[in-house]
Parts: structure tokens; sequence; C-alpha cells
């Protein structure tokens, strides 16, 4: 990502503010939900703001410059406060990706709409603004649907699977990072986010963005 600041810092900005729309409303979500679901723990740490500076992580926010990975601060949750701890913990982690794929829905509807209307400065600031928008909110929607600690789909899985293998699940928490840099470092020139999970976003972002013919 870092290279698109040489090549056009202009869209370098746009992808930015589209990250940091991602990153807050994916955090907020888990925030918002932990508290609705009694633990005020989010709520005390003013984690319940969709404002980007109580969810960005400096440190994941280089990472992913650099290396094309990253992450938010992550919501502090004290399970002892839910009801239902094993069930309300995958919901909160469901939150978030669900979020992201709202916010891409959202803006899709919203191009379509500046299309409708027919205006061209319109169409030019959609597809500016909003495909960026779309496209990391998706990807970021699916990457953290990924059954490896610590995205979110380790807890959804953990929060779905019967009891008596939940020890057994949780066991393999420790080696999250380690399943997580094979899924991200090259090999052969390409990595098995690529190969897996890429072409199933790709698709959906195409679903959502609409051609350039529709507005000839």
């Amino acid at each position: 990502m870092i290279n698109l600041l040489n090549e056009n810092p202009v869209y370098f900005l746009i992808y930015i503010i589209a990250l940091f729309s991602a990153i807050t409303i994916h955090e907020f979500s888990h925030a918002w939900t932990a508290y609705q679901l009694g633990d005020p723990t989010p709520k005390i740490q003013g984690r319940i703001k969709l404002d980007p500076r109580f969810h960005i992580d400096l440190t994941g926010l280089l990472f992913l410059f650099f290396f094309g990975f990253g992450w938010g601060k992550p919501v502090e949750i004290d399970y002892f406060n839910l009801k239902n701890p094993k069930k309300d913990s995958a919901l909160i982690s469901l939150a978030g990706p669900i979020s992201n794929f709202i916010l891409a829905i959202l803006s899709s509807i919203l191009l379509r709409l500046f299309i409708f209307f027919n205006n061209y400065s319109l169409q030019a600031i959609g597809f500016i603004i909003l495909i960026p928008i779309i496209q990391i909110n998706v990807f970021l929607g699916f990457f953290n649907l990924l059954p490896i600690s610590p995205l979110d789909g380790f807890k959804i899985v953990g929060g779905i699977i019967p009891k008596e293998k939940e020890k057994e699940w949780y066991s393999l928490e420790k080696y999250g990072i380690f399943f997580l840099l094979l899924m991200i470092i090259p090999f052969g020139g390409s990595s098995m986010i690529d190969t897996f999970l890429k072409p199933i976003a790709t698709f959906i972002i195409k679903l959502l963005i609409p051609s350039f013919s529709n507005i000839i």
C-alpha cells in the first residue's frame, strides 16, 4: 500500500480514509455489541465512539502500510459480565465483519443511486471514493472471518462448536500467529490469502461495484 503514496498521493489519501473508516466501524461494532450484551468495559474505555483515534493501532497501521496486513486496537471484553459467554463471545466477534459487509453494501447502494441520477460529477465522486470503501471493507470482513487466532473467525467457531471440543479448539490459540503468517507469506510468488481468500472477495466486490458500462 505504501507504493501507492509515490504513484498517486491522492488515491493514497482516499484509501487511508477508507481504511480508517473500515477499521473504526469494525472495532466500534465489537465494542457496541459487547456493551449491548452486558459488558460495560468498552464504554468505560471510551470505545463506543465512531472516532478513529480510539480504534486505530499505530503498529497495526504501519504493518498494513509496509507489509499489506495489519490490525486495529483490540476491544477489551470482560467475559464474566456476559450472560452467555460462549454464544455472546461469538456474536461480539461476528459483529466486526458484519459491520464491514454492511458498510460495503451501503456504499454499493449509494454508488448505484449516483448512477441512477445520471449526474457525471456524482458518478465520478462515487467511483473515486466509494469503490475503495467497498474493496477495503469486503477484504477486511472476509479476512477477519478466517478461523485463526487472533482473528474474529476463531472465536466465532469457538462459540458454535460442541462444548466437548472447546478445550481442543482453544488449545490452537497460541499457534494462531504462526498459522496467520503461513497464510500471509508468499510461497512461490503467491500466498494462501491470494489463492483462497482473494478470489472470493474479488467475486463479491464485482457484484457490489457496477461496471463502467452501466454509466454510459
